[in-house]
Formats: structure tokens, sequence, C-alpha cells
């Protein structure tokens, strides 16, 4: 079928729809603020991207404002404990941005003089930025013309041009296709208008075709396909693992908890004490409870998916007297500990016991 979507108009057709029907984002510059001369905050953009990496907006709305309202600027988010900057990420998963997050952050601090480099070869060299988020900064933040493809842009990219080839081994073509429509002007507001267009009218089911800016050149419409595309490989069945964690409380109400190792899945996080997570085909670890206590077996267990597997997890409970010594960990009185400082496993453990 020829190709009849023309790469000297779809920009400004595209630029046109987001003038009117740009979201709202707390870390965006709304397009007419931006065209009076509005710049954004490269920390602000950098700090969205890095949340918004397999996770929602929706979810990443009140943890930006929790962020940038605690640390409104790249030096105070450097500053922070890592303690703290740990516990406001709880719940969003993927720990190790968050680590990443902090180096990033105490990088630009201290060989940037606390501004983010408008460059895209030197923002690949930070902590944790990747060619998408530099590409994301370099965009957003500095309107330079690099094409962001995301998996909103790589469907759109998939329809538009009527693309049947199979992620991931479509996103070299996905990538060509997406660098052409890229133009020098306004990138950083076409980078955003391409991503809401695939967020918010070409979506994964359903799409509305209907009032799509781009529905006459749209290949995959023209051709039926739409719903269909873009491809995937069939999705390898996730193994199953599981574990034990100990949750232990003393007399006072302090709590037994553990800093994980900077290294690994939940690097970094506060948790319970537990044994490692093993094949559920395995037997499961035992002697690994970091205190002597009389131990019980909670109701019920704790089912997490990560990325690469499926979780489960025997619960352990005891309430300990005295003053005694943990073999692992250590005791949080009662009035430092905050369940929303856990990760979601550790809360689903902390949960299942109230």
């Amino acid at each position: 079928m020829r190709d009849t979507a023309t790469t000297c108009s779809l920009p400004d057709i595209l630029l046109d729809w987001y003038d009117t029907h740009a979201r709202i984002m707390p870390w965006r510059v709304p397009p007419a603020d931006r065209a009076a001369g509005v710049q954004p905050d490269p920390y602000r953009i950098w700090l969205s991207e890095v949340m918004l990496q397999q996770t929602t907006v929706a979810t990443v709305r009140d943890y930006f404002q929790r962020f940038t309202t605690r640390w409104p600027t790249v030096g105070d988010l450097a500053a922070a404990p890592d303690a703290d900057v740990m516990g406001e990420w709880a719940g969003l998963g993927y720990y190790a941005r968050a680590r990443n997050l902090l180096k990033c952050a105490r990088v630009v601090v201290e060989q940037h003089d606390g501004q983010f480099p408008a460059d895209y070869a030197t923002l690949l060299k930070l902590p944790g930025i990747g060619p998408y988020t530099a590409s994301a900064v370099s965009s957003i933040a500095f309107d330079l013309p690099y094409t962001v493809l995301d998996g909103n842009v790589e469907r759109v990219m998939a329809r538009l041009y009527d693309i049947h080839t199979p992620l991931p081994a479509a996103k070299p073509e996905l990538m060509v296709k997406a660098q052409a429509l890229t133009p020098p002007y306004r990138p950083g507001d076409y980078a955003q208008a391409i991503m809401d267009l695939g967020a918010t009218i070409c979506t994964p089911k359903s799409p509305a075709c209907g009032i799509c800016p781009w529905r006459d050149p749209c290949l995959a419409r023209k051709s039926g396909t739409a719903t269909e595309l873009p491809k995937k490989l069939p999705k390898k069945a996730k193994p199953i693992r599981h574990g034990t964690v100990y949750l232990a409380r003393r007399e006072d109400g302090a709590w037994l908890l553990e800093t994980r190792p900077d290294k690994g899945l939940l690097g970094g996080m506060l948790g319970w004490p537990g044994s490692a997570w093993v094949d559920a085909n395995d037997s499961r670890p035992a002697g690994q409870a970091p205190i002597e206590a009389q131990w019980y077996t909670a109701a019920g267990e704790v089912r997490h998916t990560f990325t690469h597997f499926h979780l489960m997890l025997t619960v352990m409970r005891a309430d300990l007297a005295g003053d005694p010594s943990p073999e692992m960990g250590l005791f949080i009185p009662a009035k430092d500990f905050r369940p929303s400082d856990l990760p979601t496993v550790m809360r689903k453990a902390f949960d299942l016991i109230q």
C-alpha cells in the first residue's frame, strides 16, 4: 500500500491539535505559556520522566507533587537522606530508579553546578539516564530536536504507517519513522503532543479514530488494522518464586526491620527480614528467623507480581518480650515507623497481620 502520510504537514496538524487539547500535567508548561516565553524546569521534566517509566500518569501525579513539595530543586533532592527519598518512592516500584535518582541529582550538583546539561551526549553520562530519558529531557526541557519513542509513540507510528513487524523487533523501524516526523521547530511541544495522542486518542483498545487529528493519513485506519497494532511477540510465562518474611514487634511497639542491600531487587528499601526468594519447585528456605522467638504463621499469604516473576510469601509473626537482640535488622520505634515507607510487597505483609 502506498505511504500517503506527508511528513511536511503531519507535525503542524498535530501541534495545532495539541495547542487545544494538551493534557494538564504538574510538570508541564502549557503550549500557550511556552509560546509566551515560559521555559520548563529541567529538574521537573527529568523527575517526571524517571517516575513515568513503567508507571501510569495517574499514579505519578501524587508522587511528583510530594517530591517537588519536599525537594523543590535538584539541590534539595541531592542533599536529602537516602532513607527519606526511598521512603517517599515506596509504592512506585522499580527501586533502582530511586537509587539512580539520588545519584543523578548529586552528580548534577557536584559536577554541573546544579544545572542539568542542555546537551544530549552529556545527559547520557548521568546515572540512570538512557537514550529515551536523554531524548525526553533534551526535547521537552531544552527544545532540542530529539525524538522520544515510548509505548504511546510506538503505537501511533505502527498504526500511522500500518507496520506489522512485532515488537520489540519493530523498534528500529518505528524510530526511523518517528525521527522523520520530529520537526526542528517546537520539538518539545511535539514530543508531548505525540505522547498525548497515544495516551488519549490512539489508545491500545478502542482507539478514537473518528476524532484523531491524523485520521486521514493513517494507513492502519484505511486498512482496518488499527486495533491489531502494534503487534507483539507472545510473552513468556512468568516463573513463580516463594519465600518467608518475619514480622516481629517489641512490647514497646517497635518493629524489627532491615535496609535491603543497595544492589538487587528492592535495593536500599526498608523491609522485613526474611529468606531468599527461590523457585516455587524448590523447598522453602528454612532457619532464616532474625531472632529467637515463638513464631506464628499468619493466615493467608502475600502474593505480588514483579516484572519478571510472581512471588508468594509466607508471613511469620512474633511478639517479643523485654529488649531482645536480633541477629539481623534493627528495631524501628513505633513513632518512626510508617507502613507507607515500605515497598508494596512488604506493606502487603504488614497488612496481612493487621
